[in-house]
């Protein structure tokens, strides 16, 4: 009896993103986001973890305000948009966080209450202690194929290792 079934796709690479959102060096490092996005598609698994640095006063707010308009299923378009804004969000804070959800049709009313309730604030603080655990320091830092690759220092080059990598990866 031959076996018809078609074959089960492989996995997609994971690629952990340690950023915030208040991080000129993590807007920079969007371009790179989303080539390796258009590249890869559904084959490598972008994951965008929390590591607030203290220097952003508003940094802890946008990680629990990503979480939520994950929750409301526009996770990497509010980070988008936020991201693309930083120089704002310093300025206004997190009557901007919500605005941005309000201009992505998200319920601003929710996001709101979010972040009075702190609903988030755990998912967000054990993203913080993995990140220290694994030796992240700055943002953005990447972990692919259990490789750090710190693109706080310098994003030179860094898009080019990932696709190494994931290339490599998805060879195996």
């Amino acid at each position: 009896m031959s076996d018809s079934s078609p074959a089960r796709p492989a996995a997609p690479v994971v690629l952990e993103v340690w950023c915030e959102l208040q991080c000129p060096d993590c807007r920079s490092a969007l371009d790179d986001l989303r080539a390796l996005r258009a590249r890869y598609g559904d084959r490598l698994e972008l994951r965008l973890r929390h590591f607030p640095l203290e220097k952003h006063q508003h940094a802890f707010a946008a990680a629990q305000a990503a979480e939520e308009a994950a929750e409301q299923g526009q996770g990497w378009p509010y980070i988008e948009a936020v991201l693309g804004r930083v120089a704002e969000l310093g300025r206004k804070g997190e009557p901007f966080l919500v605005e941005v959800a309000r201009e992505l049709g998200l319920d601003a009313e929710e996001f709101d209450t979010a972040l009075i309730d702190g609903r988030h604030i755990l998912i967000v603080d054990a993203d913080q202690a993995e990140g220290k655990a694994i030796g992240v320091t700055g943002t953005p830092t990447y972990v692919i194929g259990g490789e750090r690759l710190d693109g706080g220092k310098s994003q030179e080059g860094l898009r080019e290792r990932v696709e190494e990598i994931a290339d490599r990866l998805l060879a195996e």
